[in-house]
């Protein structure tokens, strides 16, 4: 039985879908006009994590992710580069999918652009209009009239009547109301544009998931997702624009579950581009090697509880790193047998209850750490088949062992024969030429790699 916390009834409660046995989850991708920074990608990888066990348990997911590919920082991004929207989108589009591979997400079911909807977000707009929730002001722009919109705030647990008492009159003077929204904006100069009924003009950005969601997945889903910071007001105008569209009192809800990911800190502090401690995944993922860097970042942002804020510094990202390191030795020195996950066994029981209570990844990790000590005493294939198989429901330990054990031996230990050097070792270690074996083992100590002498003579290495 899945649990799961809602943000809306802020409390706990049990899955129950719209169809039984499927579960619509929709979750708000990025916006590419850039790579996508590290605090995005706790948000990615968190998801994935959700998709990865619900499919586990049973569940068939149809899991969307959109791509946001029309908004003010792509026009802005785009002429600064001097290259079209659609090209800056592109590039970027495939960008983020191979940034994402890297950081070993699952492909969502289905990954729709912003701009290939503009028909349905035109759609519910003029939906909302003759409802009377939505007005052309005098400017040329549609906006959502949040006071025809009676429950507000019930996302967030924002009073309109405070916020508006918060806002500037004249934020906008075309505005009935200071809090409404932009559904469509009327076209200027250089910009981007679509015929409507509006005239010409381009979608504001909180009408896209609105569109994207119910053209894909229909007007009702059961799970929402998102960072944090999309609660206000990104996600309560989501809720207002679907919603809208509903036949009132009906009783209808948007989404039956909104879940929401904790923010990433960077050395204690929040990510600002201002303090200099803004990281891309790109930038974090090309410092790393090549073959244990992705699931070591995969890591670091798992280990934590998804609501809970967890701390980013290259020394935690050290410490996941030799974590792995730990879990892939065991299997390396007990290769896994192929078994099929059986829920009745006590350690997969224990990872079952805790994932299943609100994805409780420290509590599942904790069971992984205990069916390891279990295996480097056992030396069980069947225990070491196991801790793959739980691992893997979450994304680990799918690599060869010897492969993540050793590395992607970058620098200077790419521009060396390591084999080779080692049977040089080997063979100075046999003449008694045991000067010219230590220096081997310095030279390699050197460039980052570990020598382990194991019984038979063998010698076998890894990258520090």
């Amino acid at each position: 039985m899945q649990i799961i916390y809602n943000t809306l009834g802020r409390q706990k409660q049990t899955l129950t879908t719209i169809d039984p046995g499927v579960v619509r989850m929709y979750v708000c991708g990025p916006t590419v006009y850039d790579f996508f920074h590290i605090g995005n990608a706790r948000t990615f990888t968190t998801f994935d994590m959700v998709f990865r066990w619900l499919t586990t348990i049973g569940y068939e997911v149809n899991y969307v992710r959109n791509i946001t590919d029309i908004d003010d920082k792509i026009i802005e991004r785009a002429n600064a580069n001097n290259e079209s929207m659609e090209q800056l989108t592109t590039r970027m589009t495939a960008a983020f999918f191979e940034d994402a591979d890297r950081l070993k997400l699952l492909r969502p079911t289905h990954s729709p652009r912003a701009t290939h909807h503009i028909d349905h977000m035109l759609a519910i707009i003029r939906q909302l209009e003759e409802r009377g929730m939505a007005y052309q002001a005098a400017n040329g722009d549609v906006y959502y009239s949040v006071r025809e919109f009676v429950g507000y705030g019930k996302l967030s647990r924002k009073n309109p009547d405070e916020l508006r008492a918060g806002e500037r009159v004249a934020v906008d003077s075309a505005k009935r109301d200071p809090l409404d929204f932009v559904l469509w904006k009327s076209a200027k100069q250089n910009e981007p544009q679509w015929p409507s009924t509006f005239g010409g003009g381009r979608p504001g950005w909180h009408i896209e998931c609105s569109a994207m969601c119910k053209a894909v997945l229909g007007e009702q889903i059961d799970i929402h997702g998102g960072g944090m910071d999309l609660q206000f007001p990104h996600h309560e105008n989501e809720i207002a624009q679907t919603e809208g569209t509903f036949e009132k009192n009906s009783g209808k809800q948007f989404a039956k579950v909104w879940m929401h990911g904790a923010f990433l800190n960077i050395d204690s502090e929040k990510m600002s581009k201002s303090l200099g401690n803004f990281f891309t995944l790109r930038d974090v993922l090309n410092k790393l090697d090549t073959v244990q860097g992705g699931e070591t970042v995969r890591y670091l942002l798992l280990r934590g509880h998804y609501r809970s804020e967890i701390n980013y510094s290259w020394d935690m990202l050290e410490d996941a790193r030799q974590t792995l390191l730990g879990f892939y030795i065991a299997l390396k020195e007990t290769p896994p047998a192929a078994i099929n996950l059986d829920w009745a066994n006590p350690y997969a029981q224990k990872f079952r209850v805790a994932m299943e209570d609100d994805f409780d990844t420290p509590a599942a990790f904790a069971v992984l750490h205990e069916l390891r000590r279990e295996l480097n005493r056992s030396k069980s294939a069947e225990t070491a088949g196991l801790l793959k198989a739980l691992g893997g429901t979450l994304g680990f330990f799918q690599d060869v062992p010897a492969a993540f054990v050793q590395g992607a031996t970058q620098s200077v230990a790419a521009q060396m024969d390591v084999d080779a050097l080692v049977a040089e070792r080997n063979a100075a270690k046999k003449n008694k030429d045991f000067a010219r074996a230590d220096a081997i083992r310095k030279e390699l100590d050197k460039a980052g790699i570990v020598l382990e002498d194991k019984p038979g003579g063998v010698t076998e290495w890894r990258r520090k």
